[in-house]
């Protein structure tokens, strides 16, 4: 069931919270977040106001306190039953309380409650967490303010039973009655090239002449209705770092925060050599989710594209881009599940166009998001000899069991890589991360049609890269530094992907100490290793990220050994007092321990909304078809919201490069638009994957013409080639004739366009010439 508390219209109560403001500041690839919520109780009675909000799945909450007038309480990290008892203790006494916990079934929820507000009273909530940024395909580190919670379906019979779970009350996002003020302080020891965001923002400042610090805002007006993304350009990104930091002199000795903390961020190279002698090979298991919430537009700003036609570009692109001679099955899943094939079969034209007709009709008819059984049965399956099993995971990630999914996947991570793709605005990074961590893979979050196309190829490269064997990590330092390492052991490397390192240093060592870290693996057979130097010397004012981090990492991994038994949690609630990062054991407790009555009766609670993106039939069960039944074949998929496209040098090049085929030689400049008036991206020059368009409140799908690059996608063959036809003309702008100018001689094939025969790459598959 999907638990929501009901929607909440204007004729019903005040909700209390006024306003958020956010200050983000990044230091190279970690960041951290203040956020300040302003409560008011407008009403005659005290109440307890209640709200459930998401954060990154990886953030490490680590400051929470209230300002009551000139009164300021700083809260304390306990055991969850310890805190919430005196919460409702101070809560029948009279006193004001406040409860910050996570979710013990999401580790990206929280639930705030603030009790006791008294009438007229305001109440300035701060609440501080760092988190890691993860690399995109084109090398920016992402940043996501989460602003959407969608409602978690828990499946049945699942523990917790009917009604358990989180609560989550929604409104339509033109109702949000708070507003977001949104700052952000980038540094680097790189320059900042630039700095773009889903959202409207002010012109990027430079704070100095090196361009290695800047600062930006989001534009005036903005409602917090949907997910504000940054995406956070340096140069040279995928240099190694290394950074030291020192132990709280206040701190127990010998614990985590007393010693020195390292944290190294790794960019491991394969031999290029090894790399170019590698055959595309593996078997491709690709799981859709076509439960009701899928049938969700994408964002608020994008109304017109749901996620379940979202999802079905990204499976077409992947589907185009298989090698040859590799093995697939497509599955999709609701609250029961189908496949395409009985078994996975081998790729080739003719099982081509049957997944692509099976795909064509999927849509988000299947009920409930129950992806558990699915991937049960996909696990249980044999694998074919030489054929490294893929899984790919196309999701919104709307689940309350997500601790359970991650636990099956690492159970059987020996067998497979899963990489993950987050559908929509406010699908869990809990789930979508997790899955890949567990699984060995990647994971990716598609928000819409811009970057898409790069997030899919470099989630196929990494697929299509062999398995990385033996990896092992040596440490040198000197004489009197012992280590400890905090993060659990690194079991999946992919060229170009960041591998980041937790440990805790003891003992002394002299200023000028210098210590050495040593990755070695076996990549097809070929043993390999990589080195980073760094410094012992932690900077100055480093502060304590690194240790808050290195805490959360060994938290997670002692939350994980708790699922497979074993008495953990004294050790996760001591880390987590110890350092004061929560945890799914512990939570944040705060008490104004001033005069106070007691409370005659309960409470009135009021449970605060988060904007309601969801499309009428989400929150409904709906009836599923049988099997083998016959289904509807969609009207024109047809995307709305393009009024003007632009495509950069790069653009179709780069589209399936990924696949072996024969896009090599394909021409660079295949379409250029205009630009449509009102796209502002900051710090990007106008490219193809920006994709921008006029956004117009009246408009409707028959409006919008379909993106070029899928039409032109949509049109290739399985060995990569194009028939040369009136519909591949149109798909690059151009007359049938003009593309017949532009054909080679040398073609293979009378009719085709990049036709090729084994291995042979020669860049001659020139389309058109703009």
């Amino acid at each position: 069931m999907v638990n929501v508390c009901g929607l909440v219209t204007a004729k019903q109560e005040p909700v209390p919270l006024k306003s958020i403001e956010v200050e983000l500041e990044v230091r190279d690839h970690v960041a951290t977040v203040v956020s300040t919520l302003l409560y008011e109780n407008k009403e005659d009675k005290p109440i307890e106001a209640v709200f459930v909000f998401p954060l990154p799945g990886d953030a490490a909450v680590c400051h929470f306190s209230a300002t009551i007038g000139q009164t300021q309480i700083v809260a304390e990290v306990k055991e969850k039953q310890q805190a919430r008892e005196e919460y409702d203790d101070a809560l029948s006494s009279g006193q004001q309380a406040f409860l910050l916990e996570e979710s013990e079934q999401s580790p990206d929820i929280f639930t705030l409650s603030v009790g006791s507000l008294p009438p007229g009273e305001s109440a300035s909530i701060r609440l501080e967490y760092v988190t890691e940024l993860a690399v995109q395909a084109d090398d920016g580190l992402r940043f996501c303010l989460p602003a959407v919670l969608n409602p978690r379906y828990r499946p049945r019979g699942s523990e917790g039973g009917e009604g358990a779970g989180v609560q989550v009350t929604s409104v339509p996002a033109s109702l949000v009655p708070y507003s977001l003020s949104f700052s952000a302080r980038v540094s680097s020891p790189r320059p900042v090239t630039k700095v773009e965001s889903s959202c409207s923002l002010e012109p990027l400042q430079y704070l100095d002449t090196e361009r290695t610090q800047a600062s930006v805002k989001l534009a005036a007006g903005h409602r917090f209705d949907r997910d504000v993304e940054l995406l956070i350009h340096y140069k040279d990104a995928h240099r190694p770092t290394a950074v030291a930091e020192a132990g709280q002199a206040s701190a127990k000795p010998g614990t985590l925060m007393a010693d020195p903390a390292v944290m190294l961020s790794l960019y491991p190279e394969f031999p290029e050599l090894v790399m170019s002698s590698v055959a595309s090979r593996g078997e491709f298991v690709l799981l859709m989710d076509r439960s009701g919430s899928m049938g969700s537009p994408m964002t608020n700003s994008k109304r017109h594209q749901t996620r379940i036609s979202s999802a079905r570009d990204t499976l077409l692109l992947l589907l185009k881009s298989l090698p040859m001679g590799c093995h697939f099955n497509i599955y999709s899943f609701g609250s029961a599940y189908e496949h395409v094939f009985p078994q996975s079969v081998e790729y080739s034209e003719k099982t081509l166009e049957e997944a692509l007709r099976r795909v064509e009709a999927m849509d988000a008819d299947l009920g409930g998001t129950e992806i558990l059984q699915p991937l049960k049965h996909i696990l249980s399956q044999p694998c074919i000899p030489s054929q490294p099993r893929q899984l790919f995971v196309f999701t919104d990630g709307q689940v309350a069991n997500t601790k359970e999914v991650m636990s099956l996947v690492r159970k059987n991570s020996g067998s497979h890589r899963c990489f993950s793709f987050g559908i929509g605005e406010g699908a869990s990074s809990a789930l979508i991360n997790g899955l890949a961590k567990e699984g060995g893979g990647h994971a990716q979050f598609i928000t819409g049609t811009d970057r898409m196309q790069p997030k899919v190829m470099q989630s196929l490269r990494f697929a299509l890269q062999p398995t990385v064997v033996d990896i092992s990590i040596t440490w040198d330092l000197p004489e009197g530094v012992s280590v400890t390492v905090l993060s659990p052991p690194i079991t999946a490397l992919f060229q170009g992907q960041r591998s980041l390192i937790y440990a805790q240093l003891s003992g002394e060592s002299s200023e000028a100490a210098e210590g050495c870290v040593t990755v070695k693996y076996s990549l097809a057979a070929h043993p390999s290793q990589n080195q980073l130097r760094f410094s012992l010397k932690p900077a100055e004012d480093s502060g304590s990220t690194v240790h808050r981090l290195a805490a959360r990492t060994r938290i997670r991994s002692l939350e994980t050994e708790g699922q497979q038994g074993g008495g953990v949690k004294e050790k996760v609630v001591e880390l987590s007092v110890q350092s004061g990062v929560s945890s799914s054991f512990t939570a944040f407790v705060a008490v104004n321990k001033g005069s106070g009555e007691p409370v005659r009766g309960p409470l009135v609670r009021r449970d605060v909304p988060t904007p309601d993106l969801r499309n009428a039939i989400c929150g409904k069960r709906r009836q599923f078809r049988p099997m083998d039944s016959p289904r509807r074949v969609p009207h024109s998929r047809a995307r709305p919201g393009t009024s003007g496209l632009f495509f950069s040098e790069t653009s179709l090049l780069c589209s399936l490069v990924a696949r072996n085929k024969t896009l090599c030689g394909l021409k660079q400049k295949i379409i250029t638009r205009r630009k449509p008036k009102g796209v502002q991206r900051h710090g990007a020059s106008p490219d193809f994957f920006d994709l921008a368009c006029d956004e117009e409140e009246h408009a409707t799908p028959q409006q919008f013409c379909s993106d070029p690059l899928l039409q032109l996608v949509s049109l290739q063959k399985a060995s990569g080639c194009w028939l040369h036809d009136p519909a591949l003309a149109a798909a690059v702008g151009k007359t049938s004739e003009e593309t017949e100018k532009t054909k080679p001689p040398s073609v293979g094939e009378p009719g085709i366009v990049g036709h090729h025969s084994g291995s042979d790459l020669a860049p001659w598959c020139q389309v058109c010439d703009t």
